[in-house]
């Protein structure tokens, strides 16, 4: 009888081990139904390193990564890596769908494209809405928003239209919606070398004395290479800016 109760207890042991790994390397490759819009969401969920300390008392902050036009919100791992390691639950959501109208080449862009960007925005509220309910141990009242290029524009109009729930914003060469002039929200935005910005989508010198918001040139890169598929060089140094914006939070 003794070896039969070890045995059931080394065997829960195991089983227990296993749980802790699972949950400890956990990620979600899903797809989220708005029945509202009968639309199905891509998204892709990992949990921070630290996620057995967060709790519905001690809550973990959370963040949104949002994938350039055209690139798969999966190949930005280097983003949500980073930003797991600091303790964030991240969501890679897919804004594009098959069945969506393709993003307007027509200027002005501010009106264009805000179609588009509305309904990332649209989206980005219903994941904070259904989420926030599945995972109560995390903060969605104070979002960390992370976007590039067109993803970046989808988290600049978030921003705009719900200053209160945006604590953090960063984008990788986002060009066409205009950043917050909030100074409850922290920016940071690295530019690459090839396109300029539109007008008044950068902070200029005087408002960056008044805003905490910091623009950051990296020389030599390319707005089409700052994802998982850009060299190596370009990838480490998006990581290490991020990481350094996030220490000093």
């Amino acid at each position: 009888m003794l070896k039969i109760i070890k045995k059931r207890l080394m065997l829960s042991a195991l089983t227990l081990s296993s749980t802790l790994f699972a949950s400890s390397s956990y990620a979600q490759d899903d797809a989220i139904i708005d029945e509202s819009r009968n639309r199905s969401i891509p998204v892709n969920i990992t949990l921070p390193a630290n996620h057995l300390k967060c709790s519905a008392q001690v809550k973990c902050p959370v963040v949104f990564v949002n994938a350039g036009y055209g690139i798969s919100h999966d190949e930005y791992t280097f983003a949500s890596k980073l930003f797991n390691a600091q303790g964030y639950l991240s969501i890679a959501v897919a804004h594009e769908l098959k069945s969506d109208p393709a993003l307007n080449r027509a200027q002005p862009y501010l009106t264009t494209r805000m179609e588009n960007w509305h309904r990332g925005v649209v989206t980005l509220k219903f994941l904070v809405n259904e989420l926030s309910v599945k995972y109560p141990e995390y903060d969605f009242t104070k979002l960390t928003l992370f976007g590039h290029s067109n993803g970046g524009d989808i988290s600049a109009l978030y921003a705009a239209i719900y200053p209160s729930e945006v604590s953090q914003l960063i984008t990788l060469d986002h060009r066409r919606m205009l950043l917050p002039r909030n100074k409850n929200t922290r920016v940071l935005t690295l530019r690459g070398s090839d396109y300029p910005a539109d007008a008044n989508v950068l902070l200029t010198d005087q408002e960056l004395t008044v805003y905490p918001v910091t623009q950051t040139l990296i020389e030599k890169s390319r707005h089409n290479d700052m994802y998982d598929g850009g060299p190596k060089w370009l990838v480490d140094k998006m990581s290490k800016e991020v990481a350094a914006f996030l220490e000093n939070e």
